[in-house]
């Protein structure tokens, strides 16, 4: 073998010995990798040492973090799960403290007043697992602004002690075009047992009301479930409630315009009779069934207010003393005492300017006159029926005076 072919060998024996070498490098770095498994075991390792030190305590705030339009009434909640709750703050935006009550097994809290619309929140929970390790959660949301949520005033009040002619009349502070969902989220019942229904006069009013007039003696319940109810687009009910109103004794009043009475019944039978005025032949007063909405010891009437007015534009008339008075009509009709007219008017002639008048003296202080014995023995919500006077029957939303329209009507007009 020549010395050059010795070389060449020699060269590819160290070449392959370098492969060797090299195969054997990876072959290591096999091993190291093998290695680095031991040292995947040993963060495993760390991993779980790590887990047993965190707390197992679940957290759960409603409403998710961020949200708007929240509720007012059900929105805010803690709730807990694999723990006890330790500590909630609940706090506004301006760090005022929202009081708020925990669950007897300390697992859920909320808070125990009602929130502000249109107001920012920021709640802090911390829990702890069984083996008292801790857990924290944290979360804000906004409340429904004015501008995107609707409430309804309603009548009568709770507790109240009404007549039998007393509807539950509702009125919302933004028209409603969903009324079907609205109309689901009211519900009005009787202890008496009658049916109740409801009837939309405009896209912010509906009242509700039995077939006939209510039993005396009964308790009546409306309930408002209304939270979160959508009353139109991007508006929201907030209100949940719940209010009860009882109805005293059956009584209603029959005024005759023709004979200038009026007689007054309790349970069918007459208790008074009592000489009235009505509205002139010119001022005729609406006939029809009416309902006492309002009573005044003592109130102001100024003609300028209903349309009566003279040349120079003020009212016909001005009395700022008006004895005894009782609402029957928005648009002004009322029952009440006058003491500037003669004695002899009363039952004799129809003088007014569409109001129902009745004998009474200055200053409502004398319990003896017709008209004082009148609104001492009446309940807002009992029935005026109104005959006689040669005028229309009063509208139906004039007041609380939805008797005067018969049952398939009334039904006709409910949104369910």
């Amino acid at each position: 073998m020549t010395d050059s072919k010795r070389r060449r060998g020699l060269v590819a024996a160290s070449a392959l010995l370098g492969g060797v070498l090299v195969l054997t490098g990876c072959s290591g770095g096999d091993d190291s990798a093998s290695g680095s498994g031991s040292g995947d075991s040993s963060q495993a390792q760390a991993d779980a040492a790590a887990a047993k030190k965190t707390s197992e305590a679940q957290i759960t705030i409603t409403p998710k973090d961020g949200s708007n339009n929240a509720s007012i009434n059900n929105s805010a909640a803690v709730k807990v799960s694999k723990g006890t709750l330790t500590s909630v703050t609940m706090t506004t935006q301006d760090g005022k403290t929202v009081a708020g009550r925990l669950s007897a097994d300390r697992k859920s809290w909320q808070p125990s007043v009602q929130l502000e619309r249109s107001t920012t929140y920021r709640l802090a929970a911390e829990a702890k697992d069984s083996a008292g390790r801790t857990a924290h959660e944290n979360a804000s949301f906004t409340t429904v602004s004015p501008a995107n949520s609707f409430i309804g005033s309603f009548t009568p009040d709770n507790g109240s002690t009404v007549g039998v002619g007393m509807p539950v009349s509702i009125n919302f502070d933004k028209a409603i075009t969903n009324k079907a969902a609205v109309q689901k989220g009211i519900t009005v019942s009787s202890s008496s047992g009658q049916e109740v229904a409801c009837h939309w006069f405009s896209a912010n009013r509906m009242d509700c009301r039995p077939e006939e007039y209510w039993k005396g003696g009964s308790t009546v319940t409306l309930k408002l479930a209304l939270d979160g109810v959508q009353g139109a687009s991007g508006l929201y009910g907030v209100q949940q409630k719940t209010v009860t109103f009882h109805v005293g004794r059956n009584q209603v009043t029959y005024v005759d315009a023709k004979t200038k009475q009026m007689k007054v019944t309790q349970d069918g039978k007459v208790v008074k009779t009592i000489p009235i005025s009505a509205g002139s032949p010119d001022n005729k007063t609406y006939e029809g069934q009416m309902v006492i909405s309002e009573k005044f010891k003592e109130t102001r009437m100024n003609g300028a207010t209903v349309g009566f007015t003279d040349d120079d534009g003020k009212g016909e008339y001005d009395i700022k003393d008006v004895p005894h008075a009782m609402r029957l009509t928005t648009s002004g009709t009322f029952v009440h005492g006058n003491y500037w007219g003669a004695p002899s008017v009363f039952g004799n002639l129809n003088t007014s300017h569409g109001c129902v008048g009745l004998q009474d003296k200055k200053g409502a202080g004398d319990p003896n006159t017709p008209a004082a014995w009148f609104y001492n023995h009446s309940l807002i919500g009992d029935v005026v029926v109104v005959r006689n006077t040669g005028d229309k029957t009063v509208a139906p939303d004039n007041g609380l005076n939805g008797w005067n329209m018969d049952w398939t009507q009334w039904k006709a007009g409910s949104a369910v």
